[in-house]
């Protein structure tokens, strides 16, 4: 199997562990009117379990300290993994159903492969960035049209989901890019290593006073354990093999299987606008893939 091949398929596991996310986090959340954990102990608790498991595992593999270069890509895939997108996306799931949450994440995919065409020089095609507006036009048209009574106004959640998108796509950029040099597995393990400073005490500050359901323990350990951690290990490693641009793209398939994953763990509904919406959006970033992105441009020699 061609290395292309593997980055594909091993992206498209990365995605399936992900899809799951925003329902586990709703679940952990719960409603205005049901309130479980707190968004930030979610989002600092989890980042700490997979820290400690990810120090376990360095230990164990006598994994060799990060380079000089590499302390800083580091720090930014944390910003945007560990502490970006987990802590808005637990802020705005607690004001939004999981089905509404997956149709603006079908605008990830775009950004992602825009992040990484940025951060590699690359020059996408006029094409290219007519899809990812108009992706992100329908993102926020979606958003609107559910604002609910308050008129054609964006709910601060929907805001919060954007800039979770834009945390993830940086943050999977950078790993992506480290991940050439370092093992996959070692980046997010990494990443959430140094990020422990910050987490523990937020995670201890905000942790739950009051007894909770068994089910919102176990949402939460799902997105510490796969969200925060093994989804990385296939999800980096398919970024560096089939590079991100393009293996980026599988998760085309994340809206629908987290739309399909919240109807049972959550008992949603899946209505017409959602699904059409979310096609809608699919298509944009299927016509975006078949865009050029054109390689950097190379400075010549001079003549000697």
């Amino acid at each position: 199997m061609s290395a292309d091949a593997r980055g594909l398929w091993l992206g498209l596991l990365g995605v399936a562990i992900f899809a799951l996310t925003l329902p586990m986090t709703r679940l952990a959340v719960g409603s205005p009117e049901a309130p479980q954990m707190n968004g930030l102990f979610i989002a600092m608790g989890r980042a700490v379990v997979a820290g400690l498991l990810s120090a376990a595992l360095l230990l164990v593999r006598r994994a060799p300290w990060p380079a000089r270069a590499d302390w800083a890509p580091l720090a930014l895939t944390a910003a945007g993994v560990v502490f970006g997108f987990p802590l808005l996306t637990s802020l705005a799931m607690r004001h939004v159903e999981a089905v509404h949450a997956s149709v603006i994440v079908g605008l990830l995919p775009l950004a992602t492969a825009a992040v990484g065409a940025l951060l590699h020089r690359q020059r996408p095609s006029a094409g290219f960035w007519l899809c990812a507006t108009a992706g992100t036009a329908l993102v926020v048209v979606f958003a609107v049209l559910r604002s609910g009574a308050g008129g054609l106004s964006l709910h601060p959640a929907d805001l919060l989901l954007m800039a979770a998108m834009l945390c993830a796509a940086v943050g999977y950029a950078w790993g992506a890019r480290l991940s050439q040099r370092m093992r996959a597995d070692a980046v997010i393990c990494w990443a959430l290593v140094i990020s422990l400073p910050i987490s523990v005490p937020l995670a201890l500050a905000s942790w739950p006073q009051a007894p909770l359901p068994a089910s919102a323990w176990g949402a939460f350990a799902y997105v510490s354990v796969f969200s925060m951690w093994l989804g990385f290990f296939a999800w980096y490693r398919g970024l560096a093999l089939g590079g991100t641009v393009r293996v980026s793209q599988v998760q085309l398939v994340q809206p629908f299987l987290g739309m399909l994953a919240a109807v049972p763990l959550l008992g949603e509904r899946l209505d017409a606008v959602s699904i059409g919406f979310g096609l809608a959006v699919l298509a944009t970033v299927a016509l975006g893939r078949r865009m050029p992105v054109r390689p950097p441009e190379r400075t010549p020699r001079p003549t000697p």
